[in-house]
């Protein structure tokens, strides 16, 4: 392929006139603020679920799943975005995931109980699911290379800020109003997002046929749904043993996985996969993906195991405990912009080698909290922590999708985004099945009950802590994306 037959490709929202380029950033703070919107649902109802426990009478496990949930149905719904945003034009995709969001948020807003208020937060996934790939892949094909990192460090602050700072909002709520207000909080803003999308937002990509393998989708779902049920079911055996053997839907989770990815792989050759493992060629990608799990294992287990423990081991409210979580949260606004100029002068490693040694730093120092651990050492650990998660998010977001040609972006950001929800939703799931497991054993042993949950929470970092190490060695292989010819494909396509 020639230069000349390769510039032909692109889209035409690359052109550079001054036309395309106010609509490319208007599309862009659209997407932004719309998946930030989205974004902090993630966590919002962490700091929650003490609370919950107590209101709506269930266990850690069972409430733990107003967040697996939701984690869960995005790892299921994201490999089918890779279909939609090749069939789909950019404005009618938006529409489509900003409604249902706004939908499953006014469910949750008036469930009664934990049953229909996990089925909203599921609602809520899907819409959310769609949002993410559509940001990565439309800032991919608008944004050229030598600019990637400065944009990538405003979608860190949705991808890292929204969920760090879930906890802080919800823990004011919860402070002054009833739970259900978290939701009538975020409604309002998610319905003018969506407002302001369908009156302002334009299509800005080319849609073509694409197939949709259902067998494909099947199996998905029950790889990814059998391994975070069965790590959940881990976390309720202390207390509510589960009729099914945990290591039943684990099990087949891992049997539908591999044969999820033989089929990818043998769909691959026909370009009729619905997830194209041949990103997974392209090492610097890999590699960071690889990395990008572990960091959302620590992000989003930490993220649930700080707020029992400031509530129920050192006895602070939801208000405290939020206020907590906030220095943090601010710092990863801060820095996304900084590391995101930084990454475009010196490349991923002097930003991700240091950031990644810090959360695992981090997540070795929580293996040691206690009763009597004073609060601004929580503090300190929360801020460190985020301000390595901050170093590590931009350049490995950057990196990864900087490393793949044009025509994989799409399938590039939907394993990125299926690998990151499911990672984070087996990080929850683990943590609080070593913590319950943990406790109940400390328990039999004759501690108290908060000496018990302390024993849980510490033994759960230290899972932590142990997976850490590996995101350390995963970073030193992570290195600057070569800049490809854009329509460039790997052999075989």
């Amino acid at each position: 392929m020639t230069m000349d037959a390769a510039a032909q490709e692109l889209p035409e929202s690359l052109a550079e006139t001054p036309d395309h380029t106010a609509r490319n950033r208007l599309v862009i703070a659209i997407l932004l603020v719309s998946t930030f919107v989205v974004f902090l649902n993630e966590t919002i109802m962490s700091v929650a679920i003490p609370h919950l426990m107590v209101d709506l009478g269930v266990t850690a496990g069972a409430a733990q799943w107003l967040t697996t949930a939701f984690l869960l149905t995005m790892a299921v719904v994201i490999p089918i975005t890779g279909f939609l945003l090749q069939r789909i034009n950019t404005r009618p995709i938006f529409l489509l995931a900003m409604s249902v969001f706004s939908v499953g948020t006014l469910v949750c807003a008036l469930a009664p109980g934990l049953e229909l208020l996990v089925t909203g937060r599921v609602v809520q996934a899907i819409g959310t699911a769609i949002m993410m790939p559509l940001l990565m892949t439309t800032v991919m094909t608008l944004v050229p290379p030598e600019g990637r990192g400065k944009t990538m460090g405003n979608i860190s602050i949705v991808m890292a800020v929204a969920p760090a700072i879930g906890p802080t909002i919800g823990g004011f709520i919860l402070g002054h109003f009833d739970w259900r207000f978290m939701f009538y909080f975020t409604l309002p803003i998610a319905i003018g997002a969506l407002i302001l999308g369908a009156t302002r937002i334009r299509n800005v990509s080319t849609p073509r046929f694409a197939p949709l393998d259902i067998v494909s989708v099947i199996l998905s779902a029950l790889a990814f749904g059998g391994l975070v049920y069965g790590l959940s079911s881990l976390g309720e055996g202390a207390e509510h043993p589960s009729p099914i053997p945990a290591f039943v839907p684990i099990l087949v989770g891992v049997v539908a996985m591999a044969i999820f990815v033989w089929r990818q792989m043998r769909l691959a050759s026909e370009n009729k996969a619905l997830l194209d493992l041949r990103t997974l060629q392209h090492r610097n990608y890999t590699f960071a993906l690889v990395t990008m799990a572990i960091a959302m294992v620590a992000l989003l287990g930490s993220s649930i195991l700080l707020p029992i423990y400031t509530q129920n081991v050192l006895g602070l409210d939801t208000l405290q405990t939020g206020m907590i979580l906030l220095p943090g949260g601010l710092l990863m606004g801060l820095m996304g912009p900084i590391v995101g100029r930084l990454f475009d002068r010196v490349g991923p490693r002097p930003l991700l080698v240091p950031g990644v040694i810090l959360v695992s730093a981090v997540m070795w120092a929580l293996t040691m909290v206690g009763t009597d651990t004073p609060v601004w050492a929580v503090v300190a650990g929360h801020v460190t922590l985020s301000l390595g998660l901050a170093l590590t998010f931009t350049p490995l977001f950057t990196s990864s999708m900087g490393s793949v040609p044009m025509p994989l972006y799409s399938h590039a950001s939907a394993i990125l985004g299926s690998v990151q929800q499911v990672a984070g939703a087996a990080g929850i799931a683990l943590f609080v099945a070593v913590m319950s497991l943990r406790t109940a054993a400390s328990a039999a042993e004759g501690l108290d009950g908060v000496e018990a949950l302390a024993a849980g929470i510490r033994a759960g970092f230290l899972c932590g802590a142990v997976v850490s190490v590996l995101m350390v060695v995963a970073a030193t292989f992570v290195r600057r994306p070569t800049m490809a010819t854009p329509g460039a494909m790997p052999a075989g396509h």
